[in-house]
């Protein structure tokens, strides 16, 4: 085929592949590169697709490209940039293309025109049929400026899609009062473009940023067991802002969005450079995800029906992961029919249909011992909630009108020989008393929690702080709403540690109650609410922020594929029936308690310090290192947090103080004043009055936005997220639901409990098939994706013309490295008991780097996954 497009090529212009239409007498030429990927699809390539560019291509209608001056305005199109005469790419046909998805390189000459002079701006009009995505432009020898580099990165469809140009500005970087006058206008009206008009549905081709309340979650057509609330805009239900699709309402309920149909998920409208790259795994989990929830989950039950549903002993459990549980060959063939053979490799491993590897964390039975159960809210998948105690009993801040008394009924008696000799009230002084508290979050949806297959508690979780760094635990409270109704208060239970008998069994089972509070919290909260929801920040930085600002140039790595995996998360993971409500305990309840918990978000407290002292596990101390001194000290989170914090900060502090020299320089910048603007007033729109906002009046309030913004999107995101299979994928480790209330005393269910410890243990937590689907979806979402950019890095490196800014880039990357070698060192000193524990998982969270796949370690730009 390629021979006979050479053939065609060469009956048209007389045996000469060149494009023929150079004009003579012009003295000077301007070449250029272009780097560019055709059309392919899911990484093999798309004949038809190539077929018609190429016929296009013979019929003249070809990739244009027009230079826009940056130093001389056209006055006869209002001062605007001057444009160069069209030119455009050489050898398309003759170019061919890669067997999979790839950059291909082609060359373009402009005539020179004094008239032009240095450009500033490309104009691209794809007069083919297909899109590209276009990567790069670099021109040569430019008289009076030498090498022009412009970073594209962005899909560009056939003209006839796009109501305006599309433009591209070199990788310059400007202050809208330092723009060059001729380049004014094209700053403008690209960001005008961005915004959209606010009306219709979106399309594929569409780059259009936009806000809308979560109300496609729910599927009222479908019946009133699909029915949410919508999620933003109200008092009783705030929430952050997602991007607007515009799909039209459905029929039952006007305020809500209408879905996607399940098997166009990949189809979601998200700006069309926010989707997945073709390399990205993300594709690949986007189908993997797809598979798990609406292919295996109706096979799955099949098979777990016959058992009915339950483990028998752990060894069942283990099965999953030791190549036990082999997958039945009908099984098997409808994964064939339904999921390309790449995909099928990762669902299903091909050492004959095995299921997935060990996690760490179901290591013999070390998982069960309580110093494991400790450290892993030090160095564990949610190290983000242990708070110092400051009074006892745990007092509680639900509203004693609305919920009675809900105040811890634990008393000192029942602790006092734990405490090493201390009184409550000396360890409490002496900072040695800690707690995990779910306690209040809960219990407002645990009456209605309850009334569903789902039986638990809300928990408290009291430590003590040992002499050797580690915590053991002292209590925990198991606490559910009166039966009489909620203004009585709680009737609460408090177990204490035991290792003998049917009390240690009992114990064991109070552990699991609380690791579901946490599980469901980590979910809903630490991990989707506090980083996924991101999404403002991403429509903001485009809509209001230009390519060319400084502030674009330094967020913009950390927004990359937010927008789709937020998108597909909507389509079946925190949907109403998706695996979410399907794994995890407060289930139809879900994202509805994770807006409850949203009313007492407050932005400035996502930084990392300021966490760390809300939580009373750090004070401020000038003479410790980053000013803080920890409470525990052996804290892996906080103390590797704290490093890769500070590079972060130190990093932000250089680059934004290239640009902005003074306070004045931030007041008077208007694209920042409006984007923060409408990010607070828009994208927080419940929260736009509350006091807390920085004012973004100085360059203090710029830098602390963005090392905040930076930090939630890369290393919080990954201390949250990569570790969810090591140390959640052996279930009974970290067990997301549970079933059945604690025995009682005279019950079969507390002769069981003494008789088979294990199997009661296994029928009250997480059952099988929310097993396998879990730990399907908590693999997939714990693996990094070969072409993975991490913190440190860029996806090209002229990202900016600036020479200071690039190297202070450089410092940053060498910081991380010196605080990897940290970690590691740490990682292997005995001294620290809490980095690696009886389960031998070594803390590796915020290692920066990692290779692909799951790894339990490697902090990636941005949330991708």
């Amino acid at each position: 085929m390629e021979k006979v497009f050479l053939w065609i090529l060469q009956a048209f212009c007389g045996g000469d592949k060149a494009d023929c239409r150079c004009e003579a007498g012009v003295s000077k030429k301007v070449k250029g590169t272009v780097v560019l990927m055709k059309k392919n699809v899911l990484d093999f390539n798309d004949f038809n697709a190539s077929v018609l560019d190429r016929g296009h291509e013979l019929l003249g209608q070809k990739v244009s490209l027009q230079l826009v001056s940056a130093v001389h305005g056209d006055p006869e199109n209002g001062l605007q940039g001057k444009l160069g005469k069209p030119a455009y790419l050489e050898e398309w046909i003759t170019t061919i293309t890669p067997l999979t998805a790839g950059d291909s390189a082609f060359k373009v000459t402009f005539d020179w025109e004094e008239e032009v002079g240095v450009p500033g701006a490309i104009i691209v009009q794809n007069n083919h049929h297909s899109q590209f995505y276009l990567k790069t432009i670099t021109l040569e020898d430019v008289p009076g400026e030498g090498r022009v580099h412009f970073v594209c990165n962005s899909w560009v469809y056939p003209a006839d899609r796009y109501k305006k140009d599309r433009v591209f500005f070199s990788n310059k970087t400007y202050l809208p009062s330092q723009t060059p006058a001729p380049l004014m206008k094209y700053r403008e009206e690209e960001l005008v473009n961005l915004r959209g008009d606010g009306t219709g549905e979106l399309q594929e081709w569409e780059r259009v940023y936009d806000y809308a309340y979560y109300n496609d979650l729910g599927n009222p057509d479908k019946g009133p067991k699909y029915a949410r609330p919508v999620l933003g805009g109200s008092a009783e239900y705030p929430y952050p802002r997602r991007g607007r699709t515009g799909r039209p309402p459905t029929k039952t309920d006007p305020n809500s969005e209408s879905r996607v149909p399940v098997l166009m998920s990949l189809n979601i409208y998200v700006p069309r450079d926010e989707r997945f790259g073709h390399l990205k795994m993300s594709d690949f989990l986007a189908y993997a995800l797809k598979a798990v929830a609406q292919l295996l989950k109706p096979e799955l039950e099949s098979i777990c029906d016959s058992t009915p549903n339950e483990f028998d002993s752990f060894q069942d459990v283990l099965k999953l992961y030791e190549g036990g549980i082999k997958l039945p060959s009908p099984l098997l063939e409808s994964l064939k029919e339904n999921i390309p053979l790449e995909m099928i490799k990762e669902l299903v491993r091909t050492d004959g249909g095995r299921a997935s590897r060990v996690p760490h964390a179901s290591k013999k039975t070390a998982w069960r011992t309580d110093v494991e159960f400790c450290r892993e809210m030090l160095a564990g998948v949610n190290p983000v909630m242990i708070r110092r105690l400051e009074e006892f009993p745990p007092a509680s801040t639900l509203e004693p009108k609305i919920y009675g008394n809900q105040s811890s009924s634990m008393r000192e008696e029942l602790i006092q020989k734990q405490l090493n000799g201390l009184t409550v009230k000396q360890a409490i002084k002496m900072n040695r008393l800690f707690i995990l508290d779910h306690h209040d979050a809960i219990m407002p949806y645990l009456r209605r929690i309850n009334t569903t297959t789902t039986k638990m508690y809300a928990s408290r979780t009291l430590l003590f702080l040992k002499d050797d760094g580690t915590l053991k635990p002292l209590a925990i409270e198991l606490s559910l709403p009166h039966p009489e109704g909620d203004e009585f208060g709680a009737i609460s239970k408090v177990y204490t540690p035991a290792d003998q008998g049917v009390e240690g069994s009992i114990w064991q089972l109070a552990k699991a109650y609380a690791a579901v509070n946490d599980s469901g919290y980590h979910q809903l909260i630490s991990h989707w609410l506090n980083t996924q929801a991101i999404e403002p920040f991403v429509i903001a930085t485009n809509r209001q922020l230009s390519v060319l600002h400084p502030i674009h140039k330094l967020l913009h790595p950390h927004f990359r594929d937010t927008m789709n995996i937020n998108a597909f998360a909507r389509q079946i993971v925190i949907n109403a029936g998706g695996i979410l409500e399907t794994t995890v305990f407060p289930a139809k309840y879900s994202m509805e308690m994770s807006s409850a918990v949203y009313k007492n978000w407050i932005f400035p407290e996502q930084a990392l310090p300021a966490d760390l002292i809300k939580r009373g596990v750090a004070v401020e101390d000038a003479n410790s290192p980053h000013g803080l001194r920890l409470l525990i000290e052996d804290y892996p989170y906080a103390v590797d947090g704290l490093e890769i914090w500070s590079a972060i900060k130190m990093w932000v502090e250089d680059y934004c103080s290239f640009y902005y020299k003074s306070d004045e320089t931030v007041q008077k910048d208007k694209e920042l004043q409006s984007w923060w603007k409408e990010l607070v007033q828009e994208g927080h729109g419940d929260k736009k009055d509350e006091p807390w906002w920085p004012k973004m009046q100085t360059v203090k309030d710029l830098t602390e936005t963005c090392t905040i913004t930076i930090w939630v999107a890369s290393a919080l995101h990954a201390a949250l997220n990569f570790g969810q299979y090591p140390y959640a994928g052996y279930l009974p480790n970290r067990p997301t639901l549970s079933r059945r209330y604690m025995p009682e005393e005279g019950t079969p269910e507390f002769e069981e409990l003494k008789q088979n410890p294990d199997k009661a243990f296994l029928k009250t937590i997480t059952p099988q098939l929310q097993t396998l689907l879990g730990i399907s979806l908590i693999e997939i979402l714990s693996m990094h994706s070969t072409d993975e950019v991490y913190l440190g890095q860029r996806d090209t490196p002229e990202w900016t013309a600036d020479a200071e800014p690039l190297e202070a880039f450089e410092r940053f990357g060498k910081k991380l490295a010196e605080v990897e070698e940290r970690i590691i060192s740490m990682n292997g000193d005995k001294r620290w008991k809490n980095r690696v524990g009886p389960v031998e998982v070594p803390y590796m969270l915020l290692y920066p780097t990692s290779e692909g796949g799951v790894t339990a370690k490697g902090i990636p730009n941005s949330v991708s996954i």
